[in-house]
């Protein structure tokens, strides 16, 4: 019955608690998410013709995003005094991101929630990204296959000894791996993550594209 009533309580929510407005800076902790390159581009970034895709890049997990998040739902497109980065802020972000593009749309709808610069806010992503051990099995992906997404959360937990399970989460779209997300504090620790935030995927058979 308190499930049942936690999860009542979730839909009535303000629509700004769980998306929206917020204020920079005042969140609870960061959710890094880190993207299976090849799944992305079989769902979006081939009809794009995106450079990420083009074959011989061999991208696998890259930087989504760093996300502020509340214990209940998340700020974005937080109004901030910072002015927005430079193309060469954005561009430095392209070896983890994929692109230059994404880094701006990240610090638009998010980073600015973080209550840094620019400069700080990529910063701390890069920091963030290079402080979780990629599993080597996924840069040798030379075929596509099908695996419990269970399968993915346990290599990543066998390559960081200190995570644990309720700080990561798998995600899947349209039957594809999509996602590795992982809960950091504002110290950039893993910690639990909010219950809004574990949603694994539980597929048995899920498709992980093999890299380009």
């Amino acid at each position: 019955m308190k499930r049942v009533a936690a999860w009542l309580t979730t839909l009535f929510l303000p629509a700004a608690a769980l998306a929206g407005d917020g204020k920079p800076g005042d969140f609870d902790y960061y959710v890094l998410s880190l993207s299976w390159s090849p799944a992305w581009c079989a769902q979006e970034g081939d009809a794009r013709a995106d450079p990420q895709c083009d074959r011989g890049r061999r991208h696998g997990f890259v930087l989504h995003g760093l996300w502020p998040q509340y214990e209940q739902g998340w700020p974005d497109y937080c109004r901030t005094t910072h002015n927005d980065p430079t193309r060469a802020e954005t561009a430095a972000m392209a070896d983890l991101m994929g692109g230059a593009g994404y880094a701006f749309h990240q610090w638009k709808k998010h980073g600015r929630c973080s209550g840094l610069s620019p400069r700080d806010y990529y910063a701390t992503a890069r920091r963030a990204f290079t402080g979780v051990t990629i599993p080597p099995v996924f840069t040798k992906m030379t075929k596509t296959l099908k695996v419990p997404a269970e399968v993915i959360e346990g290599a990543f937990l066998e390559s960081n000894p200190g995570l644990e399970r309720d700080q990561i989460t798998v995600t899947c779209k349209e039957g594809m791996i999509q996602e590795v997300r992982i809960c950091l504090t504002r110290d950039l620790e893993p910690r639990r993550c909010g219950s809004d935030t574990i949603r694994d995927c539980r597929l048995k058979d899920a498709v992980l594209e093999a890299l380009r």
